[in-house]
This record gives C-alpha cells, sequence and structure tokens, in this order.
C-alpha cells in the first residue's frame, strides 16, 4: 500500500533544514515529527530533479509538487474519473449517499480511486461548477414558492388602463420543475389559490413547502419560530404537507425558488414585453405555454430537461392529492352574545345556548359558516348575505325559548276555539287590533296560561265579560278571575225597556237646574 504523500509545507521544511542548514536526517526526523525515511525520500527525490534551495524557494507548491513527483507520476497509469454529473443527479433520489454510489463506481472500475479521493474530487468538481452544496434537495421534499418582483399586466377593456398583476413561481427542489401564474393580489385569498392549482400542476404534494415570510402566510416572523397564518396552515393539513418558512432575510433558505423567479423573468416575463392582453384568464394562458416551454428546455448543467427530471425524480416520490380540493376560508373569533348569536358580517347565527360568554372560533368559506368551540366544530350554517339578518337553529334554543316560538297565531286560535266561542274571539281580536301579530303573542299567551289556574268554564265566561266591556288584554281577563266578576250576571240591555227613574232626593237637582 502506497505511503500518504507528504502536505506541502511539511516537504518545504525538510528542504530548507537539509539544503540550506545542512542538519541531518534524524534531526529533521525529530524537528518535524515524521519519519527518518520520509525525510530520506523528500531529499532523494529533490536531488534527482536539481533543486536546491534557491530554486525551492521561487516555485509555487503546484510547480513544486509537479518536480518532486512528475517521474512518479509519469510512470503510474491513470485512473477513471467518476461521472460527476451523474453523482450529481443520483445524490437527489431519496437514501442515495456518496459512500453507496462510490461502492457502484468501484463495481466499474476496480481499479478506481478510493472513497475520500472519490469524495474529494466530487466536491472539486461542485465548486468549479459554482454549486453549492449548503441545500440536498431530495426528490419530492421541497416546493420553493414566491413572488416576482417584476410584475405582468394586462389591459382593462372597458377602461382601457394597464392594471397590474403578482407573478406567482414555485419550483420543485430536485428537478427544478417551474410553475407560474399571475394573480390579481398578494392577499391570503390568492395567495391560498395559487399553491392549490400549483398541486394539481405537479400532479402531487411535496413533503415541504418553503416560502418567504410573507404577510399572507406568516403572521409572526420570527426566525426561529415564524407564526404559520391559520388558513395556510390548514390547507398544509388538508394536503398532508408542512410550511417550513425560510428565514427573514435570509435568500439562500430558498436560493432555488430566487433562481426559478430570475429564470421565469427572462423565459417568460420578457417574451411577453411586445404582446396585449384584455384579461388576467388570457394573460394565464399565456403564461401557461411559455412556462411548459421552459420545463421542455435542456439545462446545460444537468444534461436534460426539468420535465425530463420531474419524471424521474420528483413525480415518483410526490405524495398523491387528496380527493378533494382545499375550499379557501377566513378565520375569525367572537364571543357569543346574550341572545346565543355570533355577529359575522353583520349577519347573526345561533350556537347552542350553553355557550352564552363563551369565545369561538368562525371559519367562513364562501358558502358556509362553520362555528367551533375548544377545537370542536358546534355548528354549520349556510352563508346569508342579509344585512342585520339572523338565521337561528330551533335545537340552539332554550326550552322556554322554543315552546315559545311554537305557538304561531294559527295555532293560537286553534286553542282558543277548543275553550269557547268567546274565547275565540277575543284572541282573535287582540291579534288584529295590534300593529303586529306578534305584538299580541304575549297577551294571547298570558290568557293561554290562565287555563291553567282557572277552570276552562270561568276563563270563557271571563273573556265573554271582557268584549262586552270592550277590555281587549291579558291583564283585564286576569283582573275579572281574580275579582270573580266571572261569577256575576251581566247587566240588563238599555234596549230591553224604558230607563228606570231616579228616586227622590234633595240633593238631586234635576233638569232645570241647567237652564
Amino acid at each position: 500500500m502506497a505511503t500518504q504523500r507528504l502536505p506541502m509545507h511539511k516537504t518545504r521544511d525538510i528542504l530548507r533544514l537539509k539544503l540550506q542548514n545542512h542538519l541531518s536526517h534524524r534531526k529533521i526526523a525529530r524537528s518535524l515529527q515524521i519519519s527518518a525515511g520520509s525525510v530520506g525520500a523528500t531529499v532523494s527525490r529533490a536531488r534527482r530533479a536539481g533543486l536546491d534551495w534557491k530554486t525551492v524557494c521561487q516555485l509555487d507548491d503546484a510547480e513544486l509538487e509537479r518536480r518532486l513527483y512528475q517521474q512518479a507520476v509519469a510512470g503510474k497509469p491513470r485512473r477513471p474519473l467518476p461521472n460527476f454529473q451523474w453523482i450529481h443527479l443520483e445524490r437527489r433520489r431519496p437514501g442515495v449517499t456518496l459512500e453507496l454510489l462510490h461502492i457502484e463506481y468501484r463495481e466499474r472500475h476496480p481499479d478506481g480511486y478510493g472513497y475520500t479521493r472519490f469524495c474529494d474530487l466530487y466536491r472539486g468538481w461542485l465548486k468549479r461548477r459554482g454549486l453549492s452544496m449548503r441545500q440536498v434537495h431530495k426528490a419530492g421534499d421541497k416546493l420553493f414558492v414566491d413572488y416576482s418582483g417584476k410584475k405582468p399586466h394586462y389591459i382593462d377593456p372597458d377602461s382601457g388602463e394597464r392594471v397590474e398583476c403578482e407573478l406567482f413561481v414555485g419550483t420543485l427542489g430536485a428537478s427544478n420543475y417551474t410553475y407560474a401564474e399571475a394573480t390579481r393580489t398578494q392577499t391570503s385569498p390568492d395567495w391560498i389559490a395559487s399553491h392549490t392549482r400549483a398541486f394539481s400542476f405537479f400532479g402531487g404534494v411535496t413533503a415541504a413547502v418553503v416560502p418567504d415570510q410573507l404577510k399572507s402566510g406568516v403572521t409572526v416572523h420570527c426566525r426561529y419560530e415564524p407564526g404559520v397564518q391559520r388558513t395556510y396552515r390548514d390547507l398544509a393539513e388538508h394536503y398532508g404537507t408542512c410550511i417550513l418558512p425560510a428565514r427573514p432575510y435570509k435568500p439562500k433558505d430558498k436560493a432555488k425558488v430566487e433562481v426559478a423567479v430570475q429564470i421565469v423573468q427572462r423565459w417568460v416575463l420578457a417574451r411577453l414585453r411586445n404582446q396585449t392582453f384584455f384579461s388576467l384568464a388570457e394573460l394565464n394562458a399565456r403564461i401557461r405555454e411559455l412556462v411548459d416551454d421552459l420545463n421542455d428546455r435542456q439545462m446545460r448543467v444537468y444534461g436534460a430537461s426539468r420535465r425530463e427530471l420531474f419524471e424521474k425524480l420528483d413525480r415518483p416520490a410526490l405524495r398523491p392529492l387528496p380527493q378533494d380540493a382545499f375550499v379557501y376560508g377566513d378565520w375569525s373569533r367572537a364571543k357569543v352574545n346574550a341572545d346565543y348569536h355570533v355577529g359575522v358580517e353583520y349577519h347573526y347565527y345561533s350556537v347552542p345556548h350553553a355557550l352564552v360568554g363563551e369565545h369561538v372560533d368562525i371559519y367562513t368559506t364562501a358558502n358556509t359558516v362553520e362555528i367551533y368551540h375548544q377545537h370542536r366544530r358546534v355548528h354549520s350554517h349556510v352563508l346569508s348575505r342579509e344585512r342585520g339578518g339572523t338565521t337561528t337553529c330551533p335545537q340552539h334554543l332554550p326550552k322556554a325559548h322554543r315552546k315559545h316560538l311554537e305557538w304561531s297565531p294559527t295555532r293560537l286560535l286553534e286553542w282558543a276555539r277548543g275553550i269557547g266561542p268567546n274565547t275565540a274571539r277575543l284572541i282573535e281580536e287582540i291579534l288584529c287590533n295590534r300593529p303586529h301579530p306578534e305584538a299580541g303573542y304575549r297577551s294571547c299567551l298570558g290568557i293561554q296560561r290562565l287555563s291553567r289556574r282557572y277552570d276552562l268554564e270561568r276563563l270563557e265566561k271571563a273573556c265573554g265579560r271582557a268584549l262586552r266591556a270592550n277590555a281587549r288584554s291579558y291583564r283585564h281577563v286576569d283582573s275579572i278571575l281574580k275579582n270573580g266578576l266571572d261569577r256575576l250576571p251581566f247587566a240588563e240591555d238599555a234596549s230591553d225597556g224604558p230607563a228606570p227613574s231616579l228616586p227622590e232626593h234633595d240633593n238631586v237637582r234635576g233638569d232645570t237646574y241647567y237652564h
């Protein structure tokens, strides 16, 4: 087995101590803590090369190494170099390591380089290619997303004004397969919708999504524990992925999409500069064509297109899409009012009355309003656009309130007819003489409650006496029953005979007094 070559600084020290100071091999070996054989071998090579100390001082390390070891190198057979491009692509597959690739390399080339030299040659190739080892992108592992600083635009056909749009870009780490689209804004609805369409475009979901810490996705900006916006977190949960925001002011954390944005600007936006569009849909249709062309272009570094690498690396490793696409919604928090309702955009929705005074979370989509308490959904309402209106579920009402609402005008009249004609007539007149039928509900319900305390026959007579007295209210019927007036006979009608004459009395003045 060949001995390891001495570092060049040790070689220079040996030659300085021997050629300049003329020390013995043993003294040089003790001084530099190496073997005397290594000292003798180095000095012998210098003599064969005809080197003196003055010449050694004028040579750089590369030239000195060539002079000392050129004979050994010339006589040694050249070993086959590894295919560095193939190694770089294979490392992106899950579980593939440099050690495994070296084993496969030695199986093809038994006389090839050892593992250490193999790794050194590969890292040297990476350095010459200008690539960074800071991130090793595994197939199907991460989707990097960001917005472009340069924006596309379209012309409003009605006003003729130029409407600027945002350009959303997403790229996969292993294959660089790229997606791009124009959106009207960077707000949360557009941000979430772009992710949904990107997942559909890729036909699967990565293990993680790496965004910038923009407001639409991150609510608490932090280097270590950023707070992800709740709807964005729901999106990740729905698709079975996770959100890994890049650190603030650290673009290298998402270098893939930074480069992808530049490429999209050059190969998509630049090609749109002389084209005019009159709608967002028309603009996105053209962007989709240019993105497909970009993904089909062969990359010089990899010798393959993004689409070829995607089919080979990322597509087999992507997680399947869920059966249903994610439905966007906004989260809000509210305290349940005393009437067991919560307000959403000036409309009020009921919750179980037991939650009065509690705080609930409200998830509002385009069609529904879902109410959660302690992460448990308590009810779902259909979204209403009626401003100031109320949506109430009968099951949410207390028992007493539910019974109160069960009494409608029709039901009250049916009950009254079962008591008698006087009761039915009184109930009907109470409901009809109020500005609104509901205004007479309480009075009618009060009369209905009297049937529990008094006989139905007495209630019927009390209602008849109230009608003759033109007293149409609960208080009058209650007073008649309390005072037993329903048991007294009615006064005779004035039309039954002549009016009785007044008795003679000194205090009666007579009709002549007023003439």
